[in-house]
């Protein structure tokens, strides 16, 4: 059975019809080639509460992967990390660091994301990743090869 997965694009602009959504179709469609069921994205504004809320809402609708896309940067309005931290249970660095690292072969730029990653029992993973397509891709791209493994890890499956 495929993992579910939902995607978060958080944006003022793609929330208030200004812009079109990118990233989050984007990581949708990365997912759905990598195995996930994976509803389209939904759009929410800026800020930590916005955020906050719509992370709780995308969890409580059952375990599985939890991608959210922009607000992670450091313009006045970028506040998914503070969000996400206000939701998670257990912080899971090393996911953000290698997301991180990776995308250091795209721009320079990648090391001022401050995305988060980890868990929020009792079973979903949530992972940041920047607003940019490239962004997405290369982070898509780390996220298919490890979260089917902590997804079965959080369902109680063994080590191996």
């Amino acid at each position: 059975m495929p993992h579910v997965a939902r995607v978060l694009t958080v944006s003022d602009r793609s929330a208030a019809g200004l812009r079109e959504d990118r990233g989050g179709p984007l990581a949708v469609s990365l997912l759905r080639e990598a195995g996930f069921t994976c509803a389209d994205a939904r759009v929410v504004p800026d800020g930590a509460d916005s955020v906050e809320r719509a992370l709780r809402a995308l969890a409580a609708e059952g375990p599985g992967l939890l991608v959210t896309t922009g607000g992670t940067g450091i313009a006045p309005t970028d506040r998914t990390p503070e969000g996400t931290a206000r939701v998670l249970d257990r912080e899971l660095p090393g996911i953000a660091e290698e997301l991180r690292r990776r995308g250091l072969s795209d721009t320079p730029l990648s090391v001022i994301s401050r995305g988060l990653a980890g868990i929020v029992d009792p079973g979903t993973l949530v992972v940041n990743l920047p607003g940019s397509t490239r962004a997405v891709a290369s982070g898509i791209a780390v996220i298919a090869e490890i979260a089917p493994h902590v997804l079965d890890q959080l369902a109680g499956g063994d080590h191996s």
